[in-house]
């Protein structure tokens, strides 16, 4: 039962924290927003798909990529709350507790995953704004699709947040971290399908976007969105949640070997 405690009590920490930072909260909603309204707006004038893919508007198509960014961004970057952690000696403070490493790494993965989330509902919410007014007339929200994508963001997000605790329990400083996951981070995104459809792709680049787990999760979502993947979506969720075990187990084993 403690351990259920120290568990709640950091995840409960972890959500103060975000509920206050309300420049964190705003910048999470309107990168996203301009994603979609000038990234897809411009290059959705001059992209044309084939296909599958030629009656989806650009705007539709790139959304559930953008869901998957703000979970990529969101998730990876909460690593470095475990730098600043370090250095005002909150660690030190958790540790000397008799809660273990495991239940740590457990407690702080749920924060993250839930801060994460409340930023992917409230773009869930202007994903309907955007369609009653025309602007992604081809996205289906609706509580299927809704459900569906929020599972596939649940565990693509548990291993995210995981990926950036792993970085930022090795990290002695916020600008090391910001340089490692940086050089992490858009590498996932652009080779994720997140922008352009992942079929006919040059044979050079296929190995990179194949081997990238965000891929299935942007393919999963679009299933679910759109209803045009790749791949079926217990494909898509079988790689994601592998992806996510593994991370998981990664992150609790370099909790257990971090330095204070």
């Amino acid at each position: 039962m403690s351990e259920l405690k120290g568990i709640y009590a950091l995840w409960y920490r972890e959500i103060k924290v975000f509920s206050r930072e309300r420049s964190r909260i705003i910048s999470s909603i309107v990168n996203p927003i301009l994603w979609l309204l000038v990234i897809g707006g411009g290059l959705g004038s001059a992209v044309s798909f084939k296909g599958i893919f030629q009656e989806i508007d650009y705007q539709s198509f790139i959304y559930p990529g953008i869901l998957v960014q703000t979970a990529l961004f969101s998730s990876v970057f909460f690593g470095v709350y475990i730098v600043w952690d370090k250095k005002i000696d909150f660690m030190k403070e958790v540790l000397v507790s008799p809660l273990r490493r495991t239940s740590l790494f457990i407690g702080k993965v749920l924060g993250g995953s839930t801060d994460t989330l409340i930023q992917i509902v409230i773009l869930i919410c202007i994903g309907f704004v955007f369609i009653s007014i025309g602007i992604m007339p081809k996205l289906t929200l609706n509580i299927i699709s809704i459900l569906i994508s929020l599972i596939f963001l649940f565990v693509t997000t548990t291993a995210l947040v995981s990926i950036g605790l792993i970085i930022g329990s090795q990290m002695e400083s916020p600008e090391g971290f910001q340089l490692i996951s940086s050089f992490l981070i858009f590498p996932l995104f652009f080779l994720s399908g997140a922008l352009f459809p992942i079929s006919n792709l040059p044979p050079w680049l296929s190995p990179f976007i194949f081997i990238n787990p965000i891929t299935y999760a942007v393919d999963g979502i679009r299933g679910a969105m759109i209803g045009i993947s790749q791949f079926s979506l217990a494909f898509d969720f079988f790689v994601i949640s592998m992806f996510a075990f593994i991370m998981i187990l990664l992150g609790t084993y370099a909790f257990k070997k971090m330095k204070i």
